[in-house]
């Protein structure tokens, strides 16, 4: 997998999007320090300061189908590898919100879009591993790893075990 690392982006996604049209590359990786306009779900904005682990993988072509699945797959391969590096309970809410002690901490998102006669999909990813604070608005729904075990985690280990692992499963689709 090819990583391309940004230090701000306003979205991994968008970003994504962009790229895959002008040079189609499955399994690239749009990594960014900090967002100012992360997606969630519905179009929501995603809190993203610097700390967190937020990109977008564009994906190789998966039959429409097969894309719920896949996306329900990041959720519990994101929760074991959380659990595997902290031993905290994980709680998926299904399909894409990933939760520690009864609070948000990350979120999935695959997207796909037409371009010309190419179907292409991009899962974003955000993980709150070592943000710090969260504004008002968040702090009784969202939290980070960090904050809940005052455990640091490395996020370009985390993200690269998290990658060998997508690229295992990718092989099923």
């Amino acid at each position: 997998m090819k990583i391309l690392e940004f230090e701000v982006l306003e979205s991994t996604q968008e970003k994504a999007f962009e790229i895959a049209k002008e040079n189609f590359e499955p399994l690239t990786v749009i990594l960014a320090k900090k967002q100012t306009k992360g997606i969630g779900r519905k179009g929501d904005f995603w809190f993203s300061p610097e700390g967190g682990l937020w990109f977008s993988i564009i994906l190789p072509k998966i039959s429409p189908e097969k894309i719920e699945i896949f996306s329900n797959l990041l959720s519990f391969l994101i929760a074991k590898l959380i659990f595997e590096e902290t031993g905290e309970k994980i709680f998926i809410k299904f399909p894409n919100d990933i939760y520690l002690n009864g609070k948000k901490i990350g979120g999935i998102m695959v997207q796909n879009k037409i371009c010309g006669k190419d179907q292409i999909s991009v899962a974003g990813i955000g993980i709150n591993t070592n943000v710090r604070e969260f504004p008002e608005n968040l702090k009784e729904i969202a939290t980070s790893i960090f904050l809940e075990t005052k455990k640091e985690i490395d996020n370009r280990k985390f993200l690269e075990k998290l990658l060998k692992e997508i690229e295992k499963f990718l092989k099923l689709f």
